[in-house]
Formats: C-alpha cells, sequence, structure tokens
C-alpha cells in the first residue's frame, strides 16, 4: 500500500493548510485502515499529531495541536485529511501520514512503532 501526503507549504502564522494524505488501497481496505500524522522538525524526534479510528468516528490530539487541528478520513475517496488551523512557527516540520491496516474499530494509534505504511512527508512551514 502507497500513501501520499500532500498540502503542505509557506504560511503566516495564523493561517491555514489543509493536508491529505492519499492510499493505494481500495475502498474496501481503506475502510480498514486507522490513521495517523506524525511531525520531525529539523533535529528534533518525530512525534504524534493526530490520529483517527478506521470509521472515522474517534480521535486523538498531541496537546500542543489540540483546537487547532482536525483529522478526518474519507472512506469514500481513501483518503484522510489534516485540517491545520491557527498555524505557529513551532509547527513547522515534515508532516507525515501513516495507516494501520486491520485495526480494530475503536483503534486510536498515537504511536508510531504500530503503524504499518508510512507517507513521504510534506513540508509546513509557519513564518512569524
Amino acid at each position: 500500500v502507497q500513501l501520499q501526503a500532500s498540502g503542505g507549504g509557506l504560511v503566516p502564522a495564523g493561517g491555514s493548510l489543509r493536508l491529505s494524505c492519499a492510499t493505494s488501497a481500495s475502498g474496501r481496505t481503506f475502510s480498514q485502515y486507522a490513521m495517523g500524522w506524525f511531525r520531525q522538525a529539523p533535529g528534533k524526534e518525530r512525534e504524534f499529531v493526530a490520529a483517527v479510528n478506521r470509521a472515522g468516528s474517534w480521535t486523538d490530539y498531541a496537546d500542543s495541536v489540540k483546537g487547532r487541528f482536525t483529522i478526518s478520513k474519507d472512506n469514500a475517496k481513501n483518503t484522510a485529511y489534516l485540517q491545520l488551523d491557527s498555524l505557529k512557527p513551532e509547527d513547522t516540520a515534515i508532516h507525515y501520514c501513516a495507516a494501520k491496516s486491520r485495526a480494530i474499530l475503536s483503534t486510536v494509534i498515537s504511536t508510531w512503532e504500530q503503524y504499518d505504511y508510512w507517507g513521504q512527508g510534506t513540508q509546513v512551514t509557519v513564518s512569524s
């Protein structure tokens, strides 16, 4: 399964972006995937950003993005999204999407080791 992340860019502080994560999985397979977003800034470790269960009904967020970012999943389009609002310079990082196959319905995963597939990342840069 391939994941293709897109939608990154350069925005001023307070701006918004919408990241997309398109998959090569079929609709039926994608509906079994729990999805997550992580990010890594230069010189820092990869960190959890947001996650959603396979049905798109349960979500989890890092405290640093809670109330500003929104994760969603469209099983009809085989795509996951991350809406980034009220961006801050500290949000600058490469953002990666990840997929966990055959996920339990209620599963929302915040640890990167549990994911099976990763996208190539998309750069988000927020200017002050």
